[in-house]
């Protein structure tokens, strides 16, 4: 076999397998079983005459080829859907049904749709901003098209990339000092919720929750009111609150695995697939450091 015939359905399982975290998971996003991925894999070895994936131990990971061919698939990935799109020969038209939370909307969204909205005229977007916690069934039930989510460890989705947490505070009030330590979290489901409340529990550090709410601008307005200090993504944190850290005597929190999820009832729709590549192709080049 010419060691230099990729085929795109190698690549495309492989990097549905380094992103899902596992083959089974990888096999539902792929839609094929997971001995199909597993063949398909071995087929990509076997072409380039090179171990990708260390299967050893419970956790995949990559070896040093693998993490090196990672990109190379990625951009050809990419590409490949381009081309389609670029080649198609007509408008696209239609309906997206759009997820996202707030906190992701202003700083990643806007740039993908201020690129796609020109491109795409015939395309209505139909845009849904809540917590993750909600758009990630709305996904599974078909009632969105495609959503950029928060996901849990291990699920599925594409990664995109880790956005960070930290605690915020408002410095004229110093709240920090505290104890216990005042705190407005999200509902109880969410994993930033999660993220603060293990990093407190770690420390030993006192707390108490004084507010709950689903809505990042109502996070905000406990912090600026003096109420509560947070913990939000770093990309949603207003300039004028203070970030707190080691000198506050605050843990660092656990990022947030930032992914794309898609309806199967969408896997038709080259509307969808037009936003998923530019989706996935302007956040991985975005991604925060």
């Amino acid at each position: 076999m010419d060691q230099r015939n990729l085929q795109t359905d190698w690549l495309r399982c492989f990097v549905a397998v380094v992103d899902a975290g596992s083959l089974s998971s990888a096999a539902t996003e792929v839609h094929r079983s997971q001995s199909a991925v597993s063949m398909q894999l071995k087929k990509l070895e076997s072409a380039l005459g090179l171990r990708l994936i260390d299967r050893g131990s419970r956790k995949l990971e990559l070896t040093p080829d693998g993490q090196t061919l990672l990109s190379y698939a990625r951009r050809i990935l990419d590409l490949h859907a381009e081309a389609h799109i670029a080649l198609q020969g007509e408008q696209l038209t239609g309906q997206v049904r759009l997820g996202v939370p707030d906190d992701y909307a202003e700083r990643y969204l806007t740039p993908v749709l201020r690129r796609y909205a020109p491109q795409h005229s015939g395309v209505e977007i139909e845009l849904v901003c809540e917590q993750s916690t909600s758009l990630i069934p709305r996904i599974a039930g078909g009632e969105l098209d495609i959503a950029l989510v928060s996901r849990d460890h291990g699920r599925r989705g594409t990664l995109l990339f880790h956005e960070p947490m930290v605690w915020v505070g408002a410095p004229q009030f110093e709240l920090w000092r505290r104890d216990p330590m005042p705190i407005a979290v999200y509902e109880s489901a969410s994993l930033a919720r999660r993220s603060a409340i293990q990093s407190l529990a770690q420390q030993g550090r006192r707390y108490k929750v004084v507010y709950n709410s689903s809505s990042l601008a109502g996070q905000i307005a406990a912090v600026e009111s003096g109420l509560a200090v947070a913990a939000l993504t770093q990309c949603s944190a207003p300039k004028h609150l203070r970030i707190l850290g080691r000198d506050e005597n605050l843990g660092p929190l656990e990022p947030m695995e930032v992914a794309v999820y898609r309806s199967r009832e969408s896997r038709a729709s080259k509307a969808v697939d037009s936003l998923q590549a530019l989706l996935v192709r302007t956040l991985r080049q975005s991604a925060p450091a």
